[in-house]
């Protein structure tokens, strides 16, 4: 049954990983998961230290050549009446210099390895325009 949006919200900003899904500018798909936040309408992603062959990602590649993305959090459980997911459409464009302060400290409130290890790269910020979720219960759950 569709989740209602206040609980869809809710499910989006308690979850520990996203998967943030990018087009390029001939509209091949992209999807990576990505540790986030989430606060008024606002979804925050850094790209941080941890291996990557290169800072030249294709996500913020696409998202230079296409700002609208999507992101997904979801539940799976082998009992399906636990199942539930939550997606959000937004626009999104990359901070970087100081407007990558405020986002880097709503990131390493929710995850302490970022308080210890702040992220140097880039910061994607997501405007989220629109909230749409689904749960095999009432929401309630």
């Amino acid at each position: 049954m569709q989740l209602p949006e206040q609980e869809a919200r809710r499910r989006l900003r308690e979850a520990r990983v996203l998967r943030l899904a990018t087009v390029d500018a001939e509209g091949t798909p992209h999807q990576v998961p990505a540790t986030f936040a989430a606060y008024d309408d606002l979804l925050v992603i850094a790209v941080d230290q941890k291996p990557k062959r290169h800072q030249n990602l294709r996500r913020l590649r696409n998202i230079a050549a296409n700002d609208r993305v999507c992101v997904l959090v979801d539940e799976y459980a082998e009992d399906w009446t636990q199942l539930w997911w939550v997606r959000a459409d937004g626009l999104a464009r990359v901070l970087q210099g100081p407007d990558r302060e405020v986002p880097l400290d709503r990131l390493a409130a929710k995850y302490p390895q970022y308080v210890a290890d702040r992220p140097g790269g880039p910061v994607i910020e997501i405007r989220v325009t629109r909230v749409t979720g689904w749960s095999f219960s009432d929401g309630t759950g």
